[in-house]
């Protein structure tokens, strides 16, 4: 248990923190699973549109700590990757 103001302090940071996180980490997997809904119905330009949002919040995931920058631009360029396949697969 923390002793000091400081600490209390810390540790209610750190709670809401963690919830903040664990809500951005959920609304990102989201987002990944419905571009990953799009390309299993082969809906390309649906895939595209969600693409985008999907990248936006990544990156935004990723700017504020929630992911690991590397992990975010990884799942970016693999989804990525997939829809460019999808597209030029006509």
């Amino acid at each position: 248990m923390a002793n000091h103001a400081s600490a209390e302090k810390r540790n209610r940071q750190r709670i809401n923190r963690t919830t903040r996180n664990k809500a951005r980490k959920s609304a990102v997997r989201s987002f990944v699973k419905k571009v990953r809904a799009a390309l299993e119905t082969k809906d390309a330009k649906g895939a595209a549109e969600l693409l985008k949002t999907a990248t936006s919040e990544l990156d935004r995931a990723a700017t504020r700590g929630a992911i690991h920058v590397k992990a975010a631009s990884r799942t970016v360029a693999r989804l990525a990757a997939q829809v460019h396949q999808l597209t030029t697969a006509k």
